[in-house]
């Protein structure tokens, strides 16, 4: 009988794609003999996800746990454990023990260490790699804070866009007079 698998990539910011972790993903199913059933690919990012815009990975997740509490999969592959969630450890390792409470292993590229039989071990492990990326988050969010003061205080622009500089985003032009030739009053039905 051949092990039923479902892939989880996510990406954090809009520029980043899932391409890349689906493609490893599925060559790794392949290589171990995996029929990947199932394919989830969230691709907003942690900005509209936080602001209520961004209802994919709320959805996306509840179908991959429905599909594992189905049985429709035994295995999930994810390109790394932070990958499986983006609301922090207490939340990835929630969804570690729902995915095992329905039978459904979690194997993760990046973190080989992760299919170990033991449990607690594997919430151990876990844990430690997830303060870890915390520690590591904090670094670097002291590290931007430095830099950002070190430019004021030098005189030098922190951010945005110099004075009198153009914004060089293209813009459709067709329609812009005609939009707002009433006030916006127009625009504004059609939104």
């Amino acid at each position: 009988m051949t092990t039923k698998a479902a892939v989880w990539a996510r990406v954090s910011t809009a520029e980043q794609t899932t391409e890349n972790q689906l493609q490893v993903l599925h060559d790794w199913a392949g290589r171990r003999g995996l029929d990947v059933v199932a394919a989830h690919a969230i691709e907003d990012s942690a900005y509209t996800s936080t602001n209520g815009k961004g209802q994919d990975f709320d959805r996306q997740r509840a179908e991959l746990l429905n599909g594992a509490r189905l049985g429709h999969y035994d295995v999930v592959l994810v390109w790394s454990l932070d990958r499986l969630s983006r609301r922090g450890m207490e939340d990835t390792l929630a969804t570690l023990r729902l995915l095992t409470e329905h039978g459904c292993a979690v194997w993760s590229h990046q973190e080989p260490w992760l299919h170990t039989s033991d449990p607690a071990m594997r919430e151990l492990l876990v844990g430690i790699t997830g303060w870890m990326a915390q520690q590591e988050s904090k670094r670097r969010s002291e590290r931007t804070k430095a830099g950002i003061e070190r430019r004021r205080k030098a005189g030098l622009p922190v951010g945005g866009r110099k004075a009198g500089a153009k914004d060089r985003k293209p813009r459709k032009a067709d329609g812009y007079l005609e939009a707002w030739a009433d006030g916006g009053k127009r625009r504004a039905a059609e939104g």
